[in-house]
């Protein structure tokens, strides 16, 4: 067998894939980034035909580079919260308007082999827009945040994605100088708000795209 990486991770994802369905997802399984892209703009946002878009910050997003195709595309009124020429205030705010959107692009911190999304956040605004808000959702997600059940996906996110993440952000956390989290009270944690998305309710209302691909933290 040439890869077999790629084809234990397959197999994994078809199982997670398949619970995902299970619990009222949507859901997809593509071998690469760039498959990821065309899957997004070429079948689910043309079904969907959204007027408004946003999303939070995602690694996962960045990679497929669908924030910029979308952004050039013209066709969508783009909400963008992470736009550098903006303000504090100006970004906070871009932040509440985004939960009325027609569609929401995020990634995830973890997600279990029985199908549910588990997610931190700093200000609540990515994970309240996964939970109750814009129409649609749209959650890119790599392998490696494939974990066995809901006790490791938290372990995952405060070991290993919280400290890197304030690190990728520069922020001036414990965790950020030590490399694992020291549950601390800085102006600046990033630990915040917990969320875990066990079903999909409407159904089909949260696209999953899982990807055959490391990707994102």
């Amino acid at each position: 067998m040439d890869n077999p990486i790629d084809a234990y991770w397959e197999l994994a994802l078809r199982e997670v894939k398949l619970q995902l369905a299970g619990n009222g997802f949507d859901a997809y399984l593509v071998e690469s980034v760039k498959a990821a892209g065309e899957l997004v703009l070429g079948e689910i946002l043309p079904a969907l035909q959204p007027k408004t878009v946003s999303w939070g910050g995602s690694a996962t997003l960045v990679a497929t580079g669908l924030h910029e195709r979308i952004a050039a595309d013209g066709g969508f009124a783009v909400l963008d919260p992470w736009d550098k020429s903006l303000s504090a205030d100006e970004k906070y705010e871009l932040r509440r308007r985004a939960l009325l959107v027609d569609c929401y692009f995020s990634g995830a911190n973890a997600i279990t082999a029985e199908g549910a999304l588990v997610n931190l956040d700093m200000y609540g605004n990515r994970c309240g827009a996964i939970t109750f808000g814009p129409r649609n959702v749209i959650v890119l997600v790599g392998r490696n945040k494939l974990v066995p059940d809901l006790e490791r996906a938290m372990n995952r996110v405060k070991e290993y994605s919280a400290p890197v993440n304030a690190m990728r952000l520069d922020m001036k956390t414990p965790c950020a100088k030590t490399g694992y989290c020291m549950d601390c009270d800085s102006p600046q944690r990033i630990c915040n708000v917990w969320t875990i998305t066990e079903k999909c309710l409407p159904k089909g209302r949260i696209k999953v795209v899982l990807i055959n691909e490391d990707l994102g933290l």
